[in-house]
């Protein structure tokens, strides 16, 4: 939950209408939400204070009735392995490494998916002749769908993808729109995602303006 929530660097600004920041805001496991944004409304910096990478932020945010700033190095290390996965909007992915070494090295960690349901992955988001070529010899949205796969390979109770389509056709964006409902159903998760514009076609349950 989020409770009048806002980031440092917007304090002091007057007029901010928004639908999350100075709210009270909550997710729920098992639901689909869009976070609907203009660039610089700070879509990605939410994310980041969710995941507990940022805390230059005013108000609160809680998982399971906790404030986040009370978590510590181990409740932090266990939200992001067993509660939270996220994909980042500039991946964060190794270049140098092949783009099955990218995700094995998450499931090597979390041992949670077995190598031929991600490969079929790979097969299915049509990247398949991709999983033994570096990351840096691939194409933005060929590693959009890399840095997707990699967030699947861990339990989560909530899926954190910011702008996870900005460079895919509808056909990828579909392919990728149904695996991601798939496995947050499998585990009964809810998903959250940003868009400054072309978003996933999901059934949300919640739209939000930033």
């Amino acid at each position: 939950m989020l409770s009048g929530t806002l980031p440092n660097v917007f304090l002091g600004r007057t007029g901010i209408q928004s639908d999350i920041w100075r709210q009270q805001v909550t997710f729920e496991k098992g639901k689909t939400y869009l976070i609907e944004a203009a660039s610089g409304t700070g879509k990605s910096s939410l994310l980041s204070f969710i995941i507990g990478y940022r805390h230059d932020f005013d108000g609160r945010i809680l998982f399971d009735g906790t404030d986040i700033r009370r978590f510590g190095t181990a409740e932090w290390t266990n939200l992001r392995q067993e509660h939270v996965s996220i994909l980042f909007q500039e991946l964060r992915l190794f270049p140098e490494l092949t783009a099955m070494e990218n995700v094995e090295i998450k499931n090597s960690l979390t041992r949670f998916k077995e190598r031929k349901e991600i490969e079929r992955w790979f097969e299915v988001l049509g990247i398949g002749d991709k999983m033994h070529s570096p990351v840096r010899q691939m194409s933005f949205g060929q590693q959009q769908r890399v840095a997707m796969i990699r967030a699947l390979v861990q339990p989560f109770d909530f899926l954190l993808a910011d702008e996870p389509i900005s460079h895919l056709d509808e056909a990828n964006s579909q392919v990728m729109a149904s695996i991601m409902m798939e496995e947050a159903r499998r585990q009964g998760a809810g998903i959250v995602v940003t868009s400054i514009g072309k978003h996933m076609d999901l059934p949300y349950d919640k739209t939000f303006r930033l």
